[in-house]
């Protein structure tokens, strides 16, 4: 009784396998297929330039302190400066506008030069210089776009820390 069980299983297991495998088969059929295509509409590749050649040294970018190591700092400093300026209106108990303001200032500066580090490593100015431009452009507007919003809720509503002690005790 047990041969006659343990052949239909076989048959089902073998029979699972060949069907997955069908179906891996089918799925890098299509995949080489799009890949072998002279057509690649996902991402275009961008201008390809060569400058110099094989035996040129790298070029040595010229030294500034505002894009070396002082920026480095600079940016770890207003990260770690984020923690206190955090904790600081809620341990206390008080809710003050000048501190509320410095807060909503270290976030915005915090978040635009994130967002420009990202810019920098990942859009080259050598290879796509228009879009460099283009993406700076928009990181600068819609820092001044968000200044602009945290001033007014600052100004005219009850500003950052309230809204998160108010959010935080609904």
């Amino acid at each position: 009784m047990a041969s006659i069980a343990r052949s239909s299983l076989l048959r089902q297991v073998a029979s699972a396998r060949l069907a997955s495998q069908h179906s891996v088969i089918a799925n890098a059929a299509r995949a080489s297929a799009f890949h072998t295509t002279a057509r690649r509409d996902i991402l275009p590749p961008l201008p390809q330039r060569v400058q110099g050649t094989v035996n040129d040294a790298a070029p040595v970018p010229p030294t500034s302190p505002s894009h070396g190591s002082y920026h480095w700092t600079f940016d770890r400093l207003v990260a770690g400066s984020l923690i206190p300026l955090t904790v600081a209106p809620f341990a206390a108990g008080s809710l003050n506008p000048t501190l509320d303001a410095l807060l909503c200032a270290t976030i915005l500066i915090h978040s635009h030069t994130g967002f420009q580090n990202i810019i920098i490593d990942y859009v080259p100015a050598y290879r796509t210089p228009r879009a460099r431009k283009l993406f700076m452009w928009g990181l600068n507007a819609a820092t001044a776009v968000v200044g602009l919003a945290l001033y007014e809720f600052e100004t005219t509503d009850v500003g950052i820390t309230e809204a998160i002690k108010r959010i935080w005790t609904a």
